[in-house]
């Protein structure tokens, strides 16, 4: 069921053995399965099956290991009826997905890492996340450079991904993107793109964000000459950017907890029905303006 008719829960299931927060928690298939099971009864919409780190400095694995890893774990949640997306920015391991039975394809990447992603996600059909990206996970501190409009500068290389893809065949309403937190992004440079989410909505295609249990949260909640709050002691801040993010027309969220991330969005979600139906305009003059 979904959480909120305004913005959607993506649950975050990682099959790898050194992802930042969650590496490292299913010896099997079967494990993994009941926890993507587990994240849909919790309230996420749609479990983002990933086979491959994507923290800072994470190397890469063959396309062989990440397909070993995902396509048990996708074939088993769509044969329990549980809506997946696969995480990966690979054209080879996103075909199999789908063909497993994954709906959306969420490259990190944004297609610059694998030229014929576009392609078998024209000839699929299925929707693409295009997320900012600037380089591999192990150059990509150095990469975290940008004008004083961050949020320009993002909507600018997002711009040139999108076009991208539609000359490469693929239909508008299969593309959302994704602004990348943490990816090639300081502390300010992420608070900058949350400050600017009105903007990145602006723009058109529907918006994921993924802020969960991110290196940014940890430097907002560190103490004075203290080591920041482990990645699974963030989630309080993660569900406040959540919160942000629907009140901004953020299409989902892509998130660890999805239990308190659906109670928070329904929370949203009544609080702009019982506005709209004090202002009936609103909605329509909101709507008119992005």
């Amino acid at each position: 069921m979904r959480a909120n008719a305004g913005c959607r829960v993506m649950g975050i299931l990682n099959v790898t053995p050194d992802s930042f927060s969650d590496g490292g928690r299913f010896a099997t298939a079967e494990q993994a399965i009941a926890s993507g099971i587990a994240l849909a009864e919790q309230g996420a919409d749609v479990v983002d099956v990933g086979g491959e780190s994507t923290r800072p400095g994470a190397e890469r694995v063959s396309p062989e290991e990440e397909l070993r890893r995902v396509l048990p774990v996708i074939a088993g949640l769509t044969a329990a009826g549980v809506p997946t997306s696969i995480d990966t920015t690979r054209a080879s391991v996103a075909r199999a997905a789908v063909d497993a039975g994954a709906r959306l394809v969420n490259d990190v990447s944004g297609g610059l890492a694998d030229p014929a992603m576009a392609r078998v996600v024209a000839e699929t059909g299925v929707r693409w996340v295009l997320m900012h990206w600037r380089g591999p996970s192990r150059t990509m501190a150095a990469r975290a450079r940008y004008s004083a409009d961050v949020v320009g500068d993002v909507l600018g290389e997002l711009s040139a991904r999108l076009d991208a893809a539609s000359a490469a065949g693929v239909a508008a309403e299969q593309l959302l993107v994704d602004p990348g937190l943490g990816f090639a992004k300081r502390t300010e440079h992420d608070l900058a793109v949350l400050r600017g989410l009105d903007r990145i909505v602006a723009l058109g295609p529907p918006v994921l964000l993924g802020a969960s249990r991110k290196r940014f949260l940890g430097s907002v909640l560190a103490e004075p000459d203290r080591e920041p709050p482990p990645p699974t002691a963030r989630d309080a801040a993660t569900l406040a950017t959540s919160v942000l993010a629907a009140r901004a027309g953020v299409w989902g969220v892509r998130v660890h907890d999805t239990g308190a991330t659906a109670d928070a969005l329904r929370l949203v979600s009544a609080l702009e029905r019982h506005h709209d139906a004090l202002d009936p305009g609103r909605r329509t003059t909101q709507g008119a303006s992005r």
